[in-house]
Order: C-alpha cells, then structure tokens, then sequence
C-alpha cells in the first residue's frame, strides 16, 4: 500500500492541509488541541490497510491550515463548514467521522445540522454533552477561576498573554501538556493551584523522553509544527466556545441519527471534569442509535497515542459492522 498523502486545497476559505491514505469508503479523523493530524499517524495506516480512504486534516487554526486571527471565526458555522467543504472538495456525500476532543464536537455540530452528511460517528473521549445551561462556558470558567485555577479562563481572559507564554518555547509548553493529558498524571490537580497562576505553573515537569507512547523523533514533529505556527489558533478554539453554546441552543434536544460508537478511558481529565456528572450515563440522550460504549484502562486523554492497537481494534471493528 501506499504511504499518506500530503495535500493542501482551498476549503471554506482556508488552505486546509490534509493528510490521505488508502482506497474505499471514505473515514475523517478530527484532531483537537493541542494535537495535529500527526495525532492520528497509528490509526491512518491500520484503517487504510483495512479498506478505507482515510484523510485526516489539520483542523482550522492549527498545523499548517489557515488560522484566522478573529475568535468568531471558529464558531459552529465555521468549523462545520470546513467539514462540509472537506466532503465536497474530496468528491463524497458523506463520511464516518471520528474525533477526539474540540474535533468530534464539531463533527457532533455537524452531525445535528446535517444528518445526511455523517454515515457513522466514532468519539474518543469526549462524548456528546451539549452545554445548554443560563451561564456560558466562558462565564462558568470565569466563575471556577475565581476559585482555583482555570485553564479555559488563562486561555481567554487576556488575548495575547496565553499566546505569548506558549509561542516562548513551545518544546517545555508541549512537552508538559502531551505528558499531563497522559495516564501517567492526573490533570486535574491543576485545580489545587491558585488563581492567577499561569498554565505552565499548573502543569507536570514531564520525564525525559523517549515515553512509552511517544518517541523524540514523533514529539519533534508537534515541536516544530508549533514552533512555525504558534499557538494563537488553537486558543481561539476555547475563545469562541460562546458563540459555539449560543449557536447549539437552536438545535437543542436534537440527536445524532447516524451509528455512534464511544471509546473512553478511565484517566481521562474531560471525563472527569467537563462533561458533567454523568457523562457515559447521559449519551443514550444524544444519540439515537449508540451502537457501543467501550472504556479502556490505563490510557489517558490521548488513547490514539498512549494505546493504538487498542483503539484500532476497536474502531476497525466498529467500522467492520458498517460494510
């Protein structure tokens, strides 16, 4: 078989830069932050070989796809317009897609508003909790930091000063987020720090590497993707959660139609703290047709990465009951 694919196409206004591999039905993978689509290098080759098209871009904002400056323009109505026009400029009606993170959001945005592009969802760790409540997500992390140190609050509270501290020297920012979000910390203790404190502050000093899941030479590659781009992008993603809630509320009480299946682990940090008290117990009331809930030990945020043959296994099964 041939190896992926580099492609860069106009979507949606932006030069998208995508990755391709394999001949069949067609397969997204969504990325969150802050992630690349190198995140998915485990699950391209393994679902290609499988008999699929694959493609994987590097969503909106991040690796070498365009970052708009204006936080609006990550709102629900851009980032599924990057999917739609993903879709059409790769000649497809529709496709699975699977994400983890702000990208299987987007695709549950996408999901809801056009049923009829989406053949099956597989979410990794982030399952479909729309946030419908009076307050805001920004105004809630304001609240919480106000209490104890908040990520999303460092994230939007002064535009440029989370920018800067990370484009400093991305190799310490990335190194300390990639082994934080792992199985091997809990993230979470974040929340013992005070307020004011900055991101870096909160975050482990990670082990040298090679890590068991991650070799020099693969964590190079994000350093040196960031390195070129910065930073800005991805926060921009956290900065337009508002508009993304205030858009969501018109689609309230709507359900995923197309077969969904859910992977999550136990030390996830967004299980634990962002999806609300009932995260796995709450997914049959946004998905009519969930095919399967796995959850597997160990891994944390970053299950694609710390356990690949896991998580191939079960989303070439899942897609295998697809045929």
């Amino acid at each position: 078989m041939t190896q992926w694919m580099h492609r860069q196409a106009r979507i949606n206004g932006l030069d998208m830069h995508y990755v391709e591999q394999g001949e069949g039905p067609l397969v997204i993978l969504a990325h969150g932050f802050p992630h690349l689509w190198y995140s998915w290098r485990h699950q391209i080759p393994a679902i290609a070989q499988a008999g699929w098209r694959v493609v994987a871009p590097d969503m909106r904002g991040m690796g070498r796809t365009t970052a708009p400056a204006d936080p609006a323009l990550y709102d629900c109505d851009h980032t599924v317009g990057d999917l739609i026009g993903l879709l059409d400029h790769l000649g497809e009606d529709k496709a699975v897609f699977a994400g983890l993170d702000f990208g299987v959001f987007a695709i549950y945005d996408l999901a809801v508003r056009h049923p009829d592009r989406v053949a099956a969802i597989i979410g990794l760790q982030n399952p479909h909790t729309p946030h419908l409540s009076d307050l805001s997500p920004l105004k809630e992390a304001a609240a919480m930091a106000e209490r104890h140190f908040s990520h999303i609050h460092y994230f939007v509270d002064q535009p440029g000063l989370a920018d800067a501290a990370l484009d400093a020297d991305p190799r310490d920012f990335l190194g300390a987020v990639l082994w934080g979000l792992s199985g091997a910390h809990h993230l979470l203790d974040m929340w013992n720090y005070p307020p004011g404190t900055a991101y870096r502050t909160a975050l482990p000093d990670p082990p040298a590497l090679p890590w068991t899941w991650l070799s020099a030479e693969e964590f190079d590659y994000y350093v040196a993707e960031y390195s070129r781009s910065g930073f800005t992008g991805g926060l921009n993603w956290y900065r337009a959660m508002d508009h993304r809630w205030a858009q969501r509320r018109a689609f309230e009480g709507v359900r995923t139609q197309a077969p969904y299946f859910f992977i999550g682990t136990e030390n996830d940090v967004d299980l634990e703290g962002f999806h609300g008290d009932d995260p796995l117990g709450a997914i049959r009331l946004h998905h009519a047709d969930v095919r399967a809930v796995e959850m597997l030990p160990g891994a944390g945020h970053l299950v694609q990465m710390e356990q690949p043959d896991a998580v191939n296994r079960l989303m070439l099964g899942f897609l295998e009951t697809l045929r």
